[in-house]
């Protein structure tokens, strides 16, 4: 019997198209033999449709005409068996009932790669794919990745969090920013991916506008020293936070000083159809010694485990070519195109990828399984909240 699975895409987040086209992708590439995919899309309100025209990239062209001739629906838990159902339902005619074995979460940004829709899938009782809701919260803020990396011995670059409370001030705050930091200086939003709201700035201008466009994304931002000399090195890492292993080294290839959207997925765009980051200009194997190779992915598993990661994540490298020194930059926990490009250099193409990933999904269902969440008590039986200032139980 097949597994039935959900690929879900799409999303509230300003990383909503990028998400399709990793959805996308991973539905093309699933093992029809093993697995009965249901292609599920969230519009921007995070509403769930489903429909014949779900899993076809150029549908998207018009979202509006797309919603329309699809249906919308919901997760339920019935009885224990989690199924897709048609919301509201109708009081004539076909309701639509899908059973769901596993959520495959092809998700990218805050409100769904952050832990919530984590959150979400794990209160109704589905197993789903990927990091868990504590992993993909920590993974999504890159400054408690940081001081999490540092405590476990991975090299980091120092960095400053700053507030919407520092934003009122903005004179203070490029003081603080010069004074703590220097120029030049990178300002990212603390929660958000595909290089969205990332900027450099070398003078107190650029530095303001900077700011204001990290402020446009995201309620903290982070500032850090913007390596001069930056050479830039991924690697992707597939397993749980017991077992895992890294794929080949990329240097991926840009316009600017750092690798922007445009670079991962406008340029690339055009005349290549929509491959998402599968088509950014990259060198894999990166041309580097293997020596620093070894490093590179060892580092990367490290990090992995640390950050109690699972199914596959991308985690992204910065050298200083002045010093040689390599520094852990971000995590990806459910990157772009899901890094399959990075696997089949290794010899694993993409549908053993996400066969893996499912297969990872449902060994932690089993180890959960295991453990003790509730137990049988009688304290409601002597419970009481008399007294003027009530009591503790």
């Amino acid at each position: 019997m097949k597994t039935k699975v959900a690929m879900l895409f799409g999303g509230k987040s300003v990383e909503h198209e990028v998400s399709v086209i990793t959805g996308i992708q991973a539905l093309l590439a699933m093992d029809n033999d093993k697995y009965d995919v249901t292609a599920v899309y969230m519009n921007k309100k995070n509403e769930m449709y489903v429909g014949d025209d779900i899993g076809k990239i150029e549908s998207y062209k018009d979202i509006d005409g797309l919603i329309a001739r699809s249906h919308r629906v919901i997760l339920v838990n019935n009885d224990g068996k989690v199924q897709l159902v048609s919301y509201p339902p109708k009081k004539f005619g076909k309701n639509i009932t899908i059973d769901v074995d596993v959520v495959f979460p092809a998700v990218h940004g805050t409100n769904v790669e952050d832990g919530a829709l984590q959150g979400f899938l794990k209160t109704i009782g589905v197993p789903f794919v990927g990091c868990d809701v504590t992993a993909s919260a920590v993974g999504m803020d890159k400054y408690i990745t940081k001081m999490i990396l540092k405590e476990a011995g991975v090299p980091v670059l120092d960095a400053k969090i700053f507030t919407l409370s520092d934003y009122e001030d903005m004179e203070l705050l490029a003081d603080r920013i010069e004074k703590d930091i220097g120029y030049p200086v990178i300002i990212k939003p603390v929660n958000l991916g595909s290089s969205v709201g990332i900027s450099v700035a070398g003078d107190r201008v650029e530095l303001f506008n900077s700011i204001d466009d990290a402020f446009r994304y995201a309620s903290k931002i982070l500032a850090e020293h913007a390596i001069t000399n930056l050479r830039e090195i991924n690697c992707s890492v597939l397993g749980d936070e017991n077992e895992a292993e890294a794929s080949e080294c990329e240097e991926p290839l840009h316009t600017k000083d750092i690798l922007s959207y445009e670079d991962k997925y406008v340029n690339n765009a055009k005349g290549s159809g929509s491959k998402g980051m599968a088509s950014v200009s990259r060198k894999i194997p990166a041309e580097i010694s293997e020596d620093l190779r070894k490093q590179i992915r060892s580092t990367a598993v490290k990090s992995f485990k640390a950050l109690g990661c699972n199914g596959v994540s991308r985690i992204d490298f910065m050298i200083d070519e002045d010093t040689g020194k390599l520094y852990f930059n971000e995590i990806n926990t459910i990157p772009g195109s899901l890094a399959f490009y990075l696997w089949e250099p290794l010899g694993v193409p993409y549908s053993e990828l996400l066969d893996r990933m499912i297969k990872l999904a449902m060994k932690r269902v089993r180890t959960e399984s295991g453990l003790t969440f509730t137990f049988d008590t009688n304290i409601l039986n002597s419970a009481s909240l008399g007294g003027s200032k009530g009591s503790k139980i």
